[in-house]
């Protein structure tokens, strides 16, 4: 273990990591992806090399994600059979994943896990933020038409994989209501896991898979997510701990103010539209997409792979980037807080409606 890696943590750094945590837990309890890709940047914001914000927030999800599917279990959001086994192929792709990023550590430093863990930030968020954000826009659309929400579609490629019979693989699965192959959910697994290890957000994938590719409603699909992430993250904590780089310090704080905002991030997906979840989703995207990308030339300067920026250039991009993951905090605490107060207040004039009719 090398306690070079490790930050100093004064009252700022520990007030910051706790605010960071409670967005990212509303975050996770909302959209289910584990709001690693807000704490992730967020921690390497601070200093944190990217192996270790990798590992810290792997060491963090488990014990949160538990919370947060218990939750919406008690809500009947959960696959509890498409998360284990979904999650079981993700720890073989976290154990890949593990050894790509020590990988790099050896070869080019902890610059080089930041660049890395940056530049994967960048190319994901970009596609998957880009595509969800794309399909709320539509959800929308389809509402104001027909008046109210608008059907959970189910994709042409999810028909046709749950039109796929494949005998002795085939599981019958609540979230999707049909029957599909073990076969179908193995890659999905692998991928999410090889992320998750990488850049501890396995959700980017986990969670459009299920909606995309299996056909599983958003909402179900966010809560479901949340179980793969619990058995990812007591995986890939063991698996890092080993290599010494799981700051158990940053853990905790972050744990602490997410079991906080993840309570409120699950009551709120009882109040609102799958569109509105999708729109949260792909909003925080894009905007951590730009926070990301504002760091990558200052790593590649200080890896010798661009023509060197100054001392004054680097510390500009950074503060451009800095500035930006707060707006995107800032963005998705009021919106889910927004989101909330309304799906409570619309709730609360239809049961009024009810007992008046």
């Amino acid at each position: 273990m090398d306690s070079g890696l490790f930050i100093d943590i004064n009252l700022y750094s520990a007030l910051a990591l706790f605010v960071v945590g409670f967005v990212g837990g509303m975050v996770s309890g909302f959209i289910g992806s584990g709001g690693a890709f807000v704490l992730t940047p967020a921690m390497m914001t601070l200093g944190v090399p990217g192996i270790v914000a990798v590992a810290s927030n792997m060491c963090h999800k488990f014990p949160k994600s538990l919370v947060g599917a218990m939750k919406r279990h008690k809500y009947g959001q959960v696959d509890l059979k498409l998360g284990i086994i979904m999650g079981v192929f993700a720890e073989l792709g976290v154990i890949a994943g593990k050894h790509v990023m020590t990988g790099i550590k050896d070869t080019y430093g902890d610059i080089g896990t930041s660049l890395y863990v940056s530049v994967v930030f960048v190319v994901v968020l970009a596609v998957v933020g880009g595509f969800v954000l794309r399909d709320a826009l539509h959800m929308f659309r389809r509402e104001r038409a027909g008046g109210g929400e608008a059907a959970h579609p189910v994709t042409r490629l999810a028909r046709w994989i749950q039109s796929v019979h494949i005998p002795g693989t085939m599981v019958y699965f609540d979230s999707l209501k049909a029957r599909v192959s073990v076969l179908f959910i193995v890659p999905l697994g692998l991928a999410t896991g090889m992320l998750a290890a990488t850049i501890a957000v396995g959700g980017f994938i986990g969670v459009p898979a299920m909606i995309y590719v299996l056909g599983a409603p958003a909402l179900m699909a966010s809560a479901t997510e949340l179980v793969v992430a619990f058995v990812m993250g007591v995986g890939g904590t063991l698996l890092y701990a080993l290599d010494g780089v799981v700051d158990i310090r940053l853990a905790m704080i972050i744990l602490a103010g997410s079991l906080f905002g993840i309570q409120i991030g699950a009551i709120g997906t009882t109040y609102v539209r799958d569109s509105i979840v999708k729109l949260v989703m792909g909003l925080i995207m894009i905007i951590v997409l730009f926070s990301r990308f504002f760091y990558v030339p200052g790593y590649l300067s200080k890896l010798g792979m661009i023509t060197p920026l100054s001392d004054g250039s680097i510390a500009n991009l950074k503060l451009a980037g800095d500035a930006t993951l707060v707006l995107a905090l800032a963005v998705g605490g009021l919106t889910i807080l927004v989101a909330l107060i309304r799906g409570m207040a619309e709730h609360r004039q239809a049961a009024v409606a009810t007992r008046s009719a």
